[in-house]
């Protein structure tokens, strides 16, 4: 219900294709470290050059923290989430490039156009889906270069704000399926409990963040070093923006904007910023300062790419090119490995866990935060006389045969989320107890004497059957987008 859904679709192909759960992992984290170097060269090589976009790119991916989310953390969504910011940033900036079609044209700029919004929507969707803290984190930054390119563009610029607007709400609610629940029924959820201060212990040293030792370690203990080139590109800031107010006034907006976001993210990690946590309570719920480490990454390598961008002797931006890579290259290759390997059945990894998440914020408002011991049973009689017999069960879907000899309370081991459904010999049975201090958060339900089917199904919410409708309306609507964008090809060409 909460965890975001888009890397476990993605590990999920791969294990329908045959590969082991692990293999399938693996193969998303392989994935997502390749496809974030493309999309961040692709935005850079848009207005930086190649050469800057390259340098960018690798900086980007080799930042020691990415090291930390591989191979530390094992944090599969802040990893895939990494593709997703300069991808959506690509994609604006792709719209803003094309020239509005002349009254009656059919003209390949405006079919591209229709194509890029697409993938704006499509990649702003996927960016909710990877990650939900790290969403909130870019959100500003995105918003803020689509308001900056509208502005540039003074005569689309009314055309650019109702495009980005709209891919941006489209691009909601294409995540709306999994969005909408996650934001509205996290009440009935420990997460608000269980976040609330946390970070307010768990700031980062400031010299940490310039120098810390690799270790395999828990929170509080793994490197939060951000890099010998981030800072120095961070230092090389004020040559910068002498040389872009001489030359280019308007890439100096971006970079002004790129570099205070920079600055913010080492200032809002550090515990100079506990009256911001204090006073902004949803940052609490990011629960690690140092996630924005994924910020200072993301500034810190486009700080760097412009660096190079403007060294103007080709063969001098060259060299400095090379070493730059080869530094970011060298500088963390000791990182490149995990510390040792668990070997496991498959079982292990289908089996139960003992929590939601390793903090427990996802676990019911009605239940204790982490299982207190592993139920003999999947179901179980607490009161009366009757015989069970498991006819089928699944994830979403138990179905038992029960045998009653007198008036009996049956406890169903799973815990009780809205959603779940009792229903007996097929009628929907409206007295389902949840709240039990006996049976904390677990379903229990009584059984009249005699033989009975019993069916417990999680079944959609009304809020949920309607994010899913707003999620298959907006697919809808950009297929038919995309459908009128080769539509017109296809006249012409016949004509």
């Amino acid at each position: 219900m909460f965890l975001y859904p888009l890397p476990s679709y993605a590990a999920s192909l791969f294990h329908f294709l045959g590969f082991s759960l692990v293999d399938s992992t693996k193969l998303v984290f392989a994935l997502a470290f390749i496809l974030s170097t493309i999309t961040m060269y692709l935005w850079l090589k848009e207005f930086l050059g190649e050469q800057a976009a390259i340098v960018g790119s690798i900086v980007y991916n080799f930042a020691p923290y990415r090291f930390v989310d591989l191979y530390v953390r094992g944090a599969l969504g802040e990893h895939v989430a990494f593709i997703f910011p300069p991808l959506i940033l690509y994609f604006l900036l792709k719209i803003s490039q094309i020239p509005p079609p002349g009254r009656g044209d059919i003209h390949p700029g405006g079919v591209w156009k229709r194509f890029y919004f697409a993938g704006a929507c499509f990649s702003i969707a996927g960016l909710i889906l990877s990650h939900n803290a790290l969403t909130l984190m870019f959100l500003p930054f995105i918003i803020f270069y689509a308001g900056y390119l509208a502005w540039i563009n003074k005569k689309t610029r009314i055309s650019l704000m109702y495009q980005y607007l709209g891919s941006l709400v489209l691009g909601i609610g294409l995540s709306s399926f999994f969005l909408i629940p996650a934001f509205e029924e996290g009440k009935y959820t420990l997460r608000d409990i269980v976040t609330k201060g946390v970070a307010l212990g768990r700031f980062v040293d400031f010299k940490n963040l310039i120098s810390s030792p690799w270790n395999y370690g828990q929170t509080g203990q793994f490197s939060v070093e951000i890099g010998f080139i981030f800072w120095a590109a961070f230092l090389s800031s004020p040559f910068v923006v002498y040389k872009l107010y001489k030359h280019s006034k308007s890439k100096l907006t971006i970079y002004l904007a790129v570099l205070l976001y920079f600055v913010v993210s080492i200032f809002i990690m550090l515990p100079e910023s506990k009256f911001v946590w204090q006073n902004i309570t949803t940052l609490q719920k990011f629960q690690f300062p140092w996630r924005f480490l994924s910020v200072s990454v993301f500034a810190g390598a486009i700080l760097a790419a412009y660096s190079i961008s403007l060294v103007t002797n080709k063969n001098v931006r060259t060299t400095v090119a090379i070493l730059i890579i080869l530094f970011a290259l060298i500088s963390t290759k000791n990182f490149w490995q995990p510390k040792d390997y668990l070997v496991k059945p498959e079982s292990f990894y289908s089996g139960i866990y003992n929590g939601t998440t390793d903090t427990g914020e996802s676990s019911p408002i009605w239940s204790v935060r982490f299982m207190e011991h592993r139920p003999k049973a999947d179901v179980e009689v607490i009161k009366g006389n009757a015989s069970i017999k498991t006819l089928f069960r699944t994830t979403t879907a138990h179905r038992y045969e029960i045998d009653s000899k007198v008036h009996t309370r049956i406890r169903e081991n799973t815990l009780y989320f809205p959603g779940w459904k009792v229903y007996i010999d097929g009628q929907r049975y409206d007295y389902v107890q949840f709240q039990d201090p006996n049976n904390r958060g677990l379903i229990t339900y009584y059984v009249q004497p005699g033989k009975h089917t019993v069916d417990i199904e999680f079944r959609d919410t009304k809020l949920r059957t309607i994010s899913n409708a707003i999620s298959v309306a907006s697919l809808a609507l950009l297929f038919g987008i995309l459908f009128k964008t080769f539509y017109p090809l296809k006249i012409k060409h016949n004509l």
